[in-house]
């Protein structure tokens, strides 16, 4: 522990430097590959609060940039608002995820916490960590809360393993373990991880545009239907790459939210003229998610009646105390490495990060996203997590926690504006992923791949994040490889002590499923 506590001070020590403008060797920027603490010329020194408070100037921003990339990141984001309500929630019993008692949660209820959520988070990562990363609901999480957990237990019961997992994770912060185990990764390995998380969020885009899809036979995936692009969506998609590419090639100021707008505008008149539709069964061919319409009221009260309902312990009386556990070390593992991996990715991309990976108020950060988790339960809206997304505000130019706060402000907004939410499509969103997931792409960089006991487990990372469509699974598979590879190539010495620990640690959570059968028998 006293390792644990030498390693963060140093770590907390770098970051204060860092913020105080006493940088030894500034980040190369990863969309240009110039050596600079932000996009463009450094702005000259302000004295007003708010660039005191979040050292605007000292990283190389203004303003004006962080009110843009804190709008861009809101816009990338927004589809949580309705994407979590409909993984977690329904209208009724028949068309909602019911638990063990056959209760569930309503749609309206679970919008509105989402959205409380995410601001509230989103502002106080902003406010203490001081970094322009946006918090909200974790898909891989609330997904596995809705298949999974509450086949097993009720959801107040879920909800109240999500808050131990997160108070867990609050005290991995503050103890300094996790900043520890943070540290110890390899570069090379932090660089993979970047890497993957930039070829993860381009495929969460193609995704969710309809560019690939899945296959009834053979390949995995195609493109389109068949080989073919066949719905006006996708073409829309398609268009607003191209715009916001040529916009952030030609280094235009606010390229992405223009790009992001100018494509919400096409899509509305083309849903005015063509009249798509949402996609279903009966048609495929629709808008994912949200149809560029505006409909309806603009302005609702939001219902907040799910606060507070949650059950801290009733899981361990109703399923037993081991069977509990595995629930919550499987959430634990999920939450700690793909936020560790996704705040290195976002560092990285905004410049901020030191050549061993670790950022301005690390420590800090960390613990704040453990309370996201602790407030996320406690809502009933799921685990809350730091969101790649944000690397489409990173990229516009925000590189201080004032975009988070504006971020967070949009959030808490979309408690009363939800039909403005859903304005701007999925496949609009999914735009700005790819272009966003290029520029990390540029930390490959960074790899030595003629070392191949660093190739390979480099290789797993970045490949296995989206092949297996998470960001624990990369990181989980690239420990294990570097361990094993590192000690067998007669490195083991080199191997940190705590790399060893997460390894077995990822090695059980791999094979969770046998081991919960086996001592469940």
């Amino acid at each position: 522990m006293a390792e644990m506590t030498i390693l963060d001070n140093t770590a907390e020590q770098q970051a204060a430097l860092l913020d105080a403008g006493q940088t030894a060797a500034p980040e190369k920027n990863p969309a240009t590959g110039k050596t600079q603490r932000g996009n463009g010329p450094k702005p000259p020194a302000s004295n007003s609060f708010l660039d005191r408070f979040f050292h605007i100037t000292r990283r190389g921003s203004t303003v004006a940039r962080e009110v843009r990339g804190g709008l861009v990141t809101f816009f990338t984001m927004a589809y949580i608002v309705i994407l979590n309500p409909l993984i977690l929630g329904g209208f009724s019993a028949d068309n909602a995820p019911t638990d063990v008692a056959g209760g569930w949660l309503t749609a309206a209820q679970v919008g509105a916490v989402t959205g409380l959520t995410a601001g509230v988070m989103t502002i106080a990562f902003g406010l203490i960590a001081n970094l322009p990363f946006g918090l909200a609901a974790g898909l891989g999480i609330n997904s596995f809360l809705a298949v999974a957990v509450i086949q097993e237990v009720t959801w107040a019961e879920a909800m109240g393993l999500v808050v131990i997992n997160g108070i867990l994770i609050v005290l991995f912060g503050v103890t300094g373990a996790r900043t520890a185990i943070f540290r110890a990764v390899p570069k090379e390995l932090k660089a993979a991880i970047t890497v993957g998380i930039g070829l993860f969020i381009a495929f969460i885009g193609f995704v969710d545009s309809g560019f690939v899809k899945a296959t009834a036979g053979g390949p995995p995936v195609q493109l389109g239907d068949n080989g073919s692009i066949t719905s006006i969506p996708t073409m829309v998609f398609i268009v607003g790459l191209l715009v916001m590419g040529i916009l952030v090639a030609r280094k235009v100021q606010g390229g992405l939210l223009i790009g992001i707008v100018a494509t919400t505008v096409l899509a509305a008149v083309v849903e005015a003229f063509l009249h798509i539709g949402p996609a279903s069964e009966t048609n495929p061919g629709g808008w994912h998610l949200n149809t560029p319409v505006l409909s309806g009221h603009l302005v609702s009260a939001p219902d907040l009646g799910l606060v507070g309902q949650f059950d801290l312990f009733g899981a361990f009386g109703r399923i037993g105390g081991l069977a509990a556990t595995m629930l919550v070390f499987t959430l634990v593992f999920t939450n700690f490495f793909d936020a560790m991996g996704t705040m290195t990715g976002l560092a990285k991309s905004a410049g901020v990060a030191h050549k061993d990976g670790t950022f301005p108020r690390l420590k800090s950060a960390f613990i704040v996203e453990g309370v996201g988790a602790v407030v996320g339960g406690g809502t009933s809206g799921s685990s809350n997590t730091v969101y790649i997304d944000s690397a489409a505000g990173i990229g516009e130019g925000a590189r201080t926690g004032l975009a988070s706060v504006v971020t967070g402000a949009l959030f808490l907004g979309s408690m009363f504006l939800t039909p403005l939410t859903s304005v701007v499509p999925l496949e609009v969103a999914a735009a700005a992923l790819v272009v966003v997931g290029a520029m990390m792409m540029a930390q490959i960089r960074e790899i030595k791949f003629t070392k191949f006991a660093v190739a390979l487990p480099a290789f797993l990372t970045i490949v296995t994040m989206p092949l297996s469509y998470s960001i624990a699974n990369g990181i989980g598979v690239g420990f294990v490889s570097w361990a094993v590879i590192g000690a067998a190539s007669g490195k083991a010495k080199k191997i940190h002590p705590l790399m060893w620990v997460v390894t077995v640690g990822f090695v059980v959570y791999f094979a969770r499923g046998p081991v919960s059968a086996l001592l469940g028998a």
